[in-house]
This record gives C-alpha cells, sequence and structure tokens, in this order.
C-alpha cells in the first residue's frame, strides 16, 4: 500500500469512529427518558427497589406480612378457583384486573371483592403503556376504572402497569392526578405465567419470600398456580406470615 493510499484509509477509519461515536453519544442522551421494565423483576433488579410516593414495590420490612397478587383476570374458571382457595385458608389478596376481561366476566370480580380482596386496575386491554401516549395511559386507565366501579361500586386506588413497564415520569403524574398508587413487586418472581410445575413455583415463593414482599401471580391460563397455592398459603401461615391485600400492606 502507497502512502498516499496509507494515508487515504487512516483517514477514513477515523471518521468512521467518529460517525459511531456520535452515534452511541446520541443514543444515551434519548435513553434519559427512564422506561423500566420489571418483565422479571426481583429486589435485585438494576432499577432502585426502594418504595417513593407513588411507586410501591413492598411493604414494610419491619413486619411479617407478605401481599399475594394475582394479575390478568379475571378468569371464570380459575379465579374462582383461587377464590376458593382464599376462602379455604381465610386470607386475603389483590386482584389486578383488565378491563376486557371484566366484560366477558364481572361476576368473579363481584365475588372478589364481596369476599373482601382488594381490586386493582391493570389497564383495559393490557397495552404495553410505555409505548402509549399520556392521553392513551389514560384511558386504558380509565376505561378499567370506569368498568371496576360499575361492578364492585369501589373506585380502585392501586394500578400495576403490564409487564411491569412503564416510563416513569409521565406513569407517576397520571397515577397522582388520578388518585393512583403504582404497585409493582419485589423478592421473587415465579414466572407462572410460563405455568412451570407447581412444585417449582411453591418452591421459588417459598424459599425467597421476605417480609413485606407483594408476591406476583397470576389467574388467567396458570392452572398451575392453583396446584402452587395449596402449598404456599399453609407454608407461609406456618411461618408466622400474615396475608394483606396491598392497601393494608401499605398501612402504617
Amino acid at each position: 500500500m502507497t502512502n498516499k493510499k496509507k494515508t487515504m484509509f487512516i483517514k477514513t477509519a477515523f471518521i468512521v469512529m467518529c460517525f459511531f461515536a456520535l452515534l452511541c453519544l446520541a443514543i444515551n442522551l434519548n435513553g434519559t427518558k427512564e422506561t423500566i421494565k420489571y418483565n422479571t423483576a426481583s429486589n435485585d433488579s438494576e432499577i432502585s427497589t426502594a418504595n417513593d410516593s407513588v411507586v410501591i414495590r413492598h411493604g414494610s420490612r419491619e413486619r411479617k406480612e407478605l401481599a399475594l397478587t394475582f394479575d390478568d383476570g379475571p378468569d371464570p374458571t380459575e379465579t374462582n378457583k383461587i377464590l376458593d382457595i382464599l376462602k379455604k385458608y381465610n386470607v386475603k389478596a389483590t386482584f389486578f384486573v383488565i378491563g376486557k376481561n371484566i366484560e366477558l366476566d364481572s361476576a368473579s370480580v363481584k365475588r372478589a371483592s364481596d369476599e373482601g380482596h382488594e381490586i386493582g386496575n391493570h389497564t383495559y386491554d393490557h397495552s404495553d403503556i410505555s409505548k402509549l401516549s399520556d392521553k392513551q395511559i389514560k384511558e386504558q386507565i380509565l376505561k378499567c376504572e370506569e368498568l371496576i366501579v360499575s361492578v364492585t361500586g369501589k373506585k380502585p386506588s392501586i394500578f400495576r402497569p403490564p409487564y411491569g413497564s412503564y416510563n416513569k415520569g409521565n406513569i407517576s403524574k397520571i397515577a397522582e392526578e388520578n388518585g393512583y398508587k403504582i404497585v409493582l413487586w419485589g423478592g421473587v418472581d415465579a414466572l407462572d405465567w410460563k405455568n412451570p410445575p407447581a412444585q417449582e413455583i411453591s418452591n421459588s415463593i417459598i424459599n425467597n419470600v421476605i417480609n413485606g414482599d407483594i408476591i406476583l401471580l397470576h389467574d388467567y391460563k396458570t392452572e398451575n398456580t392453583l396446584k402452587a397455592l395449596d402449598t404456599i398459603i399453609p407454608q407461609l401461615l406456618e411461618k408466622g406470615y400474615k396475608f394483606k391485600t396491598i392497601s393494608e400492606l401499605l398501612e402504617d
């Protein structure tokens, strides 16, 4: 290679390197809008796991209390079977419901509310709200809220974003304006939506929970969760834990 060609090659390489450096900088700057995805979240998440004025990840670490939460229902079969199990052990839980599913099965939601369980808002159609405009997020929340109120007579005060995914700035503002706390989860995620064996679900929870944990489970197309509950609840009760709704868990 001649000196002239070497010089040209070096200049070209330098230009390419500068281009990629600027591209990386632009990506980093664009990333200042914090999108949080909790799909497989735990207390080891790289995002802060501390509670703040709007986002709740756990209850008191000083009290031997836990909250069972169920997402994505109601389901006319599974939700009622879960309610039967909860009734058998006399424990309360929280159900984060989807508006579209309420339209198909309002009876399960009414039963859950009537039996002392808490009903939370999980959007109208389970959209990933991190990809929606503020207007669309409000529509998702308020449409689901309207259905919950029509069935239970109670306005929900807690909201869980589908997939645990949200843009921190705008959802906090929207939640506050509409009287909601954002409830995520902490400690363990049994990934029961994948429908692993019941023993795997129960072991992952029983062996890893700590005081104040919010336990994420599902009551939609996850039949092994039903089997796991008959192990999880009695064993944790035996260990001295008390089960609370989310609002009860957050009481001082």
